[in-house]
């Protein structure tokens, strides 16, 4: 029976590596590094950048690809396939997150990471982008088996991330606790010593930061506020529509109605009916009503929903609500040619929650109709931002009060917005255009600096 398990393992890990050869050569249709290419293509021709750069700048500095084989509960062995990308690390360490999803790509991770590189610069903080993830389905794998994976996971890469050359962080599917693990296995792995700025998004007990939680929804938030001010459109008459109920979308939602704001639809996914369901009020949702009705897998309890008063609908409707603003903050390619028409004439703005979820054409519809496209890597920029910060915190082994967090949080998107706004009207172009130009120029400066291109 041993010699039949190790001859199914290594077969196994064969077909592993024969998975790990062909993962570019998949084909989904929707390829988000094609869109993340085209979008920086297009930019630097603006930029007048020369080719060596661009080159550079275009495709991943650095990219790893491995096996983590797996002990499960059961007694079988299994193996896990999973990456981290480097796309640059001009402006200072690597930062990104590790996702854990069922259809992950290594093209999609490239994607995520090259807008990291963008929303550090645009941000203007002193990292690069990075990104990982491991191609596993958490609702199938229990506790242990997760923690496994992420001990399996930074051993494969260990040597290559680090407080001063790449931070991983939470991401899709993973939390507090996956980092938590893997800093302890580095720090075994490193013969002892405390790393606590190996990881970002760690628990407040063990070096994390308060506010981290909030920071990407409220960040966002915090530059809708300034864009409603300058577009004359008062916060407390406001209306708006999310894609999305988890972390982002929950406290996107709780700080723009705090603010007065009025969030009339939510949609998100069903683990259950595997589909996706929005959730209607016309009066506004109340956020911890919400709340108190969503599982541990962000799955809204319909028939409770609907005895509160909201009306249950089929998921892409969040879209078509009369509505000033709408939030994608769940899914990468949402908003596209083929549904940009279902968009009402009422909405004035969209600011993305979600990575890459307009594509370019989409939003060149919606610029037609005048409507402003606020872009991902700066709309949720407020979480890499909270990751910096917690970052700084842990190297100097002295922590900041939640107040604290948050107003350096406010003042560095405001900052960060008003700059992008500023050149968006000096040059007459789109705010995703001034975006990608202030974060693109930076990392550009920086290679230069460095006399790499």
């Amino acid at each position: 029976m041993v010699g039949e398990e190790r001859g199914d393992f290594r077969m196994q890990v064969k077909q592993e590596v024969k998975q790990i050869k062909n993962i570019d050569a998949k084909e989904k249709g929707f390829n988000a590094f094609k869109m993340a290419q085209q979008q920086f293509d297009r930019i630097a021709d603006k930029l007048n950048l020369d080719e060596p750069t661009r080159e550079l700048l275009r495709n991943p500095l650095r990219e790893y690809s491995f096996a983590i084989p797996i002990r499960m509960d059961d007694g079988t062995m299994k193996v896990f396939h999973g990456f981290r990308v480097q796309h640059s690390d001009a402006r200072g360490p690597c930062k990104g997150g590790i996702r854990f999803h069922p259809q992950e790509t290594a093209d999609t991770v490239r994607a995520l990471a090259m807008w990291m590189t963008w929303k550090c610069a645009v941000a203007d903080i002193p990292l690069g982008g990075g990104k990982g993830g491991v191609i596993c389905d958490p609702h199938n794998l229990s506790e242990r088996e997760q923690e496994k994976i992420c001990r399996g996971w930074v051993r494969q890469i260990a040597r290559d991330i680090g407080p001063n050359r790449d931070v991983p962080a939470p991401d899709v599917m993973t939390s507090g606790q996956h980092m938590v693990w893997i800093m302890d296995e580095y720090q075994t792995l490193m013969m002892g010593g405390q790393y606590p700025g190996l990881i970002t998004g760690k628990p407040v007990e063990l070096g994390g930061s308060r506010g981290r939680t909030e920071a990407t929804g409220y960040g966002l938030v915090y530059i809708l506020r300034e864009l409603l001010k300058e577009q004359k459109i008062d916060i407390t008459k406001s209306t708006a529509s999310i894609q999305g109920f988890g972390n982002v979308a929950r406290y996107t939602a709780e700080l723009f109605t705090e603010y007065g704001g009025t969030v009339v639809s939510v949609a998100c996914w069903d683990q259950n009916d595997n589909c996706t369901y929005a959730y209607y009020k016309q009066k506004g949702i109340n956020v911890k009503e919400i709340e108190s009705i969503t599982d541990r897998f962000g799955t809204i309890d319909k028939k409770q929903a609907e005895k509160l008063g909201y009306k249950v609908t089929p998921g892409d409707s969040w879209m078509t609500q009369e509505v000033d603003i709408l939030i994608p903050a769940a899914l990468e390619n949402s908003i596209t040619t083929e549904n940009v028409a279902n968009i009402k004439p009422s909405v004035k703005i969209v600011i993305c929650g979600a990575n890459g979820p307009v594509t370019p054409e989409a939003e060149d519809t919606l610029d037609k109709r005048g409507v402003i496209v606020v872009p991902d890597f700066l709309a949720n920029s407020g979480g890499v931002v909270c990751s910096y910060f917690e970052q700084v915190q842990s190297n100097q082994n002295y922590y900041w009060t939640k107040e604290e967090v948050l107003g350096k949080l406010d003042n560095k998107m405001t900052d960060a917005f008003y700059k992008v706004w500023e050149l968006a009207k000096r040059k007459k172009i789109r705010v995703s255009d001034a975006a990608y130009m202030i974060a693109i120029s930076r990392v550009a400066e920086a290679c230069k600096l460095r006399g790499w291109v």
